[in-house]
């Protein structure tokens, strides 16, 4: 809870260990998420989400060094969600190419639970927002990594013919992400434009079928 000043304005939290440090850092990136979430990340100022901390806009510079380092902090934060996502799809499979199915159905749930998150993840909702180089090669990881390993087991054990399974990894991914990407674009259309994607159960099927019609076609 923040103190009121005498003029109305709130006062910073007092932090005095790292312990309260940290907890008002986590307080702060819980507050942009509802933020994100609620209103959208054109509405991520210091201003909003110190408010919805319930603190001033110095603890934000105090923990994330001002709105960029926040941003790079949701960033990452998103691609540990989306990570813990896919492996818990993936671990109660362990074939192969069930394991990278289940790769896809975690990371489609990941972004239509949270298609906020997953545009500022993946696109540019903020022009004056773009990770480092080496932030978004950490991030990428951190989620394609898992996939690469699935790859790499069904290639090893013949399920895939495919003398790169780094570069198959990718193909799969690439896949994936379009078309997820393509359904979350079109469920925001009312009434949805058709096609194939004119239900949250055809969108599955869709992505289903196109996963399976790739890994089809490196047997």
């Amino acid at each position: 809870m923040s103190v009121i000043g005498r003029y109305g304005e709130r006062v910073p939290r007092a932090v005095s260990t790292s312990k309260e440090l940290g907890a008002l850092r986590q307080d702060l990136l819980d507050a942009a998420m509802r933020v994100l979430r609620e209103q959208g990340a054109l509405h991520l100022t210091l201003r909003r989400v110190a408010d919805a901390a319930d603190t001033s806009t110095m603890g934000i510079y105090t923990c994330f060094g001002g709105r960029a380092g926040l941003l790079e902090a949701i960033y990452e934060y998103g691609f540990r969600l989306l990570h813990e996502a896919m492996s818990r799809s993936m671990d109660a499979h362990t074939d192969p190419l069930a394991r990278i199915m289940a790769v896809a159905y975690g990371y489609r749930r990941f972004a239509r639970a949270d298609p906020a998150l997953y545009a500022l993840m993946f696109e540019r909702p903020l022009p004056d927002f773009d990770p480092s180089p080496e932030q978004r090669h950490d991030a990428l990881r951190l989620c394609f990594d898992p996939l690469a390993l699935a790859t790499s087991a069904a290639a090893q054990e013949g399920l895939i013919r495919s003398t790169d399974p780094q570069r198959a990894a990718y193909l799969v991914w690439t896949t994936i992400h379009g078309l997820v990407s393509i359904e979350l674009t079109c469920s925001l259309r009312t009434p949805l434009p058709g096609w194939f994607l004119n239900s949250e159960q055809e969108g599955e099927r869709i992505l289903a079928d196109g996963v399976q019609a790739l890994l089809s076609g490196l047997t």
